[in-house]
């Protein structure tokens, strides 16, 4: 019987060999640098002379292939992306400059957030004024049908245990047809669908962008929200609304087909209701299936996100009530217990 022990110690193995083979240097050693949600993993080079980033993708868990695809389009299109200095996608191993050890979430605060959002929406635009591939997968029905139903299977009935009634599957299944229809009404752009700081790297010509293999056709909202009702840190929402309309300024200025101010900003919280609670979703699956609990408490911070937003549309008060008597009750159950 062959022990996941083994099978990990043979890949760290395989990847530091893969490593010192491409530097031409048997004396590096690999030390982690960050660990991805997926099955991804980076590490940092260390005893030579300047490091670089070794990126595992292994073989049959995580294809590296859409990465390095996307990437070529991004950088063909000005982004800014990370450079790779060696790849064997067979065995999952690419070579990768060392863009450093933080990333946007570690260096933004109150004080830069102005200047640094304002660099990251220049790769935005840049990002969108790409030409999607024919064959990239769209933003269709069915991917957003499903990205909607982890919040009911994995949040609402695995992690709060909730048994929904009639009337509730009938509250999220109206929500979630309101807000796919509302997807596929906006102009389709190329989108990220991870447009965030944590995703975002500081660097002279940047910000550098990562994490990028899952673009598809969509929402030309999608990316903006993402990158201001981040997972990982919240701003005012009076600043969210000054750097939405400074955007909106900019993608008008490139020729993006944006719609009006007022309509974008229904679009962005629209969107942003879709993106909140498939986040949630997602945080909950990877604790339940992946094992990965320190995600779980950011899943107010959605919620919050939610509060803030679903009143301001009669269409969603059914699911604003729906979280406020069985979501919120049901948290706080878990929290006691």
């Amino acid at each position: 019987m062959i022990l996941l022990d083994d099978v990990a110690g043979a890949r760290d193995h395989q990847r530091l060999q893969w490593a010192r083979g491409v530097l031409d240097d048997d004396a590096i050693g690999l030390e982690r640098a960050s660990v991805d949600a997926g099955f991804r993993s980076y590490w940092r080079t260390i005893g030579s002379a300047r490091s670089a980033i070794v990126m595992d993708s292994p073989p049959g868990l995580e294809d590296v292939r859409p990465w390095l695809r996307m990437r070529a389009l991004l950088q063909a299109g000005g982004v800014r992306v990370p450079q790779v200095q060696a790849e064997d996608s067979a065995e999952g191993f690419l070579l990768l400059e060392d863009l450093g050890a933080k990333t946007y979430l570690q260096c933004i605060d109150t004080d830069n957030a102005d200047a640094m959002f304002d660099a990251a929406i220049a790769q935005l635009l840049k990002i969108q004024a790409i030409a999607p591939p024919v064959d990239l997968p769209a933003y269709d029905t069915a991917l957003l049908t499903r990205d909607l139903r982890l919040f009911d299977e994995w949040f609402l009935r695995r992690h709060l245990g909730l048994v929904l009634d009639d009337a509730d599957q009938r509250v999220l299944d109206d929500c979630h047809a309101l807000l796919i229809d509302a997807a596929l009404a906006q102009p389709r752009v190329l989108v990220h669908r991870d447009f965030m700081p944590r995703n975002l790297m500081p660097a002279d010509d940047g910000p550098a962008v990562l994490d990028f293999q899952d673009a598809v056709l969509g929402p030309i909202a999608y990316d903006v929200i993402s990158l201001f009702k981040d997972a990982f840190l919240s701003w005012p929402e009076s600043r969210v609304t000054g750097w939405i309309a400074g955007y909106h300024r900019r993608a008008v200025a490139t020729g993006l087909p944006v719609p009006g101010l007022e309509t974008f900003r229904r679009d962005a919280d629209w969107i942003g209701v879709q993106r909140h609670l498939k986040i949630i979703g997602i945080f909950a699956r990877l604790q339940h299936r992946d094992g990965k609990a320190n995600y779980l408490q950011d899943i107010p911070r959605f919620l919050g996100y939610l509060e803030t937003v679903l009143p301001r549309y009669p269409e969603l008060t059914a699911l604003d009530a729906f979280i406020n008597a069985k979501v919120k009750p049901a948290m706080s159950s878990s929290i006691a217990g």
